[in-house]
């Protein structure tokens, strides 16, 4: 079931832009809230506002007189504010920095330092006897000096620059993995599967069209594409099919006209030139057939299977002997894998003087290997003989060669089975061909 939501824009661009405004919601709602939150749950230290606090009352106590000086700074020292009046002459002993002072107080003066407006006496960064005060000039004798808590955990503006650019990770870290994920990845990422297992055997539209407009337009592009390829593999199968089939009427004609000569060497030579057009006609028409596109996947016994093979081989007074379990069940196209399998041992057959068929079975994959005691494939050949119409002539040659398409079938078979198909070396001579397929 699909579900279709029609807020949510239809192309890349409109989503990108819409993440970026949700985005920048949630970091204009969320900076504050987390900015009152540690503000509530943490001491945090303000020196802006000590300072404009500081400067004020420095006014006021400069129209007081000295005994309403001493009046307000002891109610000030009563409402707990480190309130002290100090001769300006003190001033020449405030230093910048101090040995009791924190790395992280200082590397927060540095990354976050306060406004330039309402500056104190000395600077933002003033201290007196080791310890951080904010000053202001009462007069030109006096001046007003606050202590500042050596107890906060951080700063003002630290929390209020990090509150925003916290929430501005995380959020854009999130949404635009979320987005990248929704929109581009999966999409790609079942494309791309889609591509892995495609079929071309069948008339539908293996790409899903789906998503945002450049997802929709990929997978009907991907489609169309499917459909032209299908349309030219066609034709040039029917194409080479009736090439074939017109030319088993002259082929047949040349055999009867051949058998009616006199016996002989020339006679015998024709023979079996036309016997082996004939192969090559049926292993052509055998790769166009392609049966085991349209065969369904049934529950199949291999091992049974293999055996089968292997007897029908040793009925032609053929080595071919098989290795493995008596019973082992899997999910394949049993035409298909009898057809594999019976052109590995075929093929080998012709290069070698006996053959193995073994079997056997791990971590949910089977693996069938066809060995023989032949010439073997040079390490360069092996990729291509597995292409159509290629043959090493020089390490498999003989009368009984074809078009070189038995291992082609081989290797859409297993394709087509999601398994690998690898050539190998068998000591001390001879070829392996293995299949490895899962069992479901």
């Amino acid at each position: 079931m699909r579900l279709n939501v029609p807020f949510v824009p239809k192309t890349i661009y409109a989503q990108i832009n819409a993440t970026a405004m949700l985005a920048l919601l949630i970091i204009l709602t969320g900076g504050p809230m987390l900015e009152r939150w540690v503000r509530n749950d943490f001491d945090v230290l303000d020196l802006e506002r000590i300072s404009g606090s500081v400067l004020v009352t420095s006014k006021i106590f400069a129209t007081a007189t000295p005994a309403e000086r001493e009046a307000m700074l002891a109610a000030a020292q009563r409402s707990g504010w480190d309130l002290t009046l100090q001769p300006l002459s003190v001033s020449a002993r405030f230093t910048t920095s101090s040995a009791n002072e924190l790395f992280l107080d200082s590397f927060s003066d540095w990354l976050f330092p306060p406004d330039d407006w309402d500056v104190p006496l000395g600077g933002w960064r003033t201290f007196l006897n080791g310890k951080r005060i904010v000053a202001a000039q009462i007069d030109d004798t006096t001046m007003l000096v606050s202590g500042v808590s050596s107890k906060a955990i951080l700063r003002s503006d630290f929390v209020g620059s990090w509150s925003y650019y916290l929430v501005a990770l995380f959020t854009l870290i999130l949404l635009l993995s979320a987005f990248a994920i929704w929109a581009i990845m999966m999409p790609l990422r079942r494309i791309a599967h889609t591509a892995m297992d495609a079929d071309l055997s069948h008339n539908i539209e293996i790409f899903e069209e789906r998503g945002s407009v450049e997802i929709v337009a990929l997978a009907k592009a991907l489609n169309s594409m499917r459909r032209r390829i299908a349309t030219m593999m066609e034709s040039r199968t029917r194409m080479l099919r009736g090439i074939s089939h017109d030319l088993r009427t002259p082929l047949t004609r040349l055999k009867l006209r051949a058998e009616h000569m006199p016996a002989g060497a020339g006679r015998d030579a024709m023979l079996s030139d036309i016997n082996h057009l004939d192969r090559l006609l049926n292993e052509s028409l055998s790769y166009l057939r392609d049966n085991h596109g349209q065969e369904r996947v049934e529950r199949t016994d291999i091992a049974s299977t293999l055996q089968t093979i292997c007897n029908e081989f040793a009925d032609v007074d053929s080595d071919v002997t098989y290795r493995g379990p008596n019973r082992l069940i899997a999910d394949c196209k049993p035409l298909a894998i009898t057809r594999a399998v019976t052109n590995l041992c075929d093929n080998a057959i012709k290069f070698g003087s006996s053959v193995t068929v073994e079997l056997t079975e791990a971590g949910g994959m089977m693996t069938i290997d066809v060995m023989d005691d032949g010439p073997g494939i040079a390490d360069e050949d092996k990729e291509r003989v597995l292409e159509p119409f290629f043959k090493v002539d020089a390490a498999r040659h003989g009368a009984n060669t074809g078009f070189g398409l038995g291992l082609s079938i081989v290797a859409e078979v297993v394709q087509a089975h999601r398994g690998k198909l690898t050539l190998l070396d068998r000591q001390p001579n001879g070829l392996i061909a293995r299949i490895e397929l899962p069992l479901r």
